[in-house]
């Protein structure tokens, strides 16, 4: 399902129009991707939780020529299904 299906779901489910559908997924992503900006976790009870991981700096090896090269720290979005979600694929 890419963007576009998403939004006609969602009118479709909602019982909105595609155009507020779309405001409506716009601002879930901006909302939840400013809050990890900031290093807090979006927590949705039953669906899953949004965090920030954080990956340490880390020795790794150069894929052309083998050497190892020094891999800096970074931060990574991560998605942990709830409860709820994962009863419901099983």
């Amino acid at each position: 399902m890419n963007k576009a299906e998403l939004i006609a779901a969602i009118a479709e489910e909602a019982g909105l129009s595609k155009k507020d559908a779309e405001k409506a997924l716009k601002a879930f992503t901006d909302v939840v991707a400013a809050q990890m900006k900031k290093g807090e976790k979006v927590q949705l009870v039953g669906f899953g939780t949004f965090e920030v991981s954080e990956r340490g700096e880390r020795e790794g090896r150069n894929p052309q020529t083998g050497k190892p090269m020094m891999i800096s720290a970074s931060k990574t979005p991560r998605f942990k299904a709830g409860k709820a979600l994962k009863d419901s694929l099983n």
